[in-house]
């Protein structure tokens, strides 16, 4: 059941991206966001890369935390972390009560995605997942930024549009998005690297 609702401007998120795949454990960080200004907290815990455990770690990861009652929003940067641990979207959602949103750059090339997800004994179940995650739709960029693609869970492309048009403050990825990959790609090596 997606749905809209009233956006506050200072409406917590927590924007959530994994490092560099440096090791068989991968950091997931958490930027806890009050709208698009203001970061109220950090977030981090660990999956394991290629595996399959990405959306009980999210989950836990967001019920333990001091911020979880006030968190409205989770942003997901794609659905495959740590290489191809694949999170579960309608399970976040129904398991911690928060809707998520899910951000990409860019249309993802499943063609690609299912010749990889080959390569895995547990591939079709991956692949179900993905399916799961539902339909990708476009967000316009403002001005010259280019447009994002989206998923979602518990929430309507109206609430989502707005959540997405707050928080992209300096490119068109939202700040808890662009943190939390400054903060995951700086602590694992050192300096922060990429397209943040």
């Amino acid at each position: 059941m997606s749905s809209d609702f009233h956006i506050k401007r200072e409406i917590r998120i927590l924007g959530i991206d994994d490092s560099t795949l440096v090791n068989e454990k991968v950091m997931i960080v958490g930027a806890v966001f009050r709208g698009g200004d203001w970061m109220d907290g950090v977030l981090r815990s660990y999956i394991t890369k290629d595996g399959l455990d990405a959306t009980d770690v999210i989950c836990n990861m967001i019920r333990k935390s001091r911020h979880y009652c006030q968190i409205r929003v989770v942003m997901l940067d794609g659905i495959t972390y740590g290489g191809f641990n694949v999170v579960d979207i309608e399970r976040l959602y129904r398991e911690t009560g928060i809707p998520v949103i899910v951000v990409m750059r860019s249309l993802p090339d499943f063609q690609k995605i299912r010749s990889a997800l080959e390569y895995f004994p547990d591939g079709e179940e991956r692949w179900i997942i993905i399916e799961r995650a539902g339909k990708i739709e476009e967000i316009a960029g403002e001005k010259e930024r280019g447009p994002v693609y989206i998923q979602k869970k518990g929430i309507g492309l109206v609430s989502v549009e707005k959540i997405i048009r707050l928080t992209s403050i300096r490119s068109n990825i939202p700040e808890p998005l662009r943190i939390a990959h400054l903060i995951a790609t700086g602590i694992i090596l050192g300096e922060s690297r990429g397209k943040a």
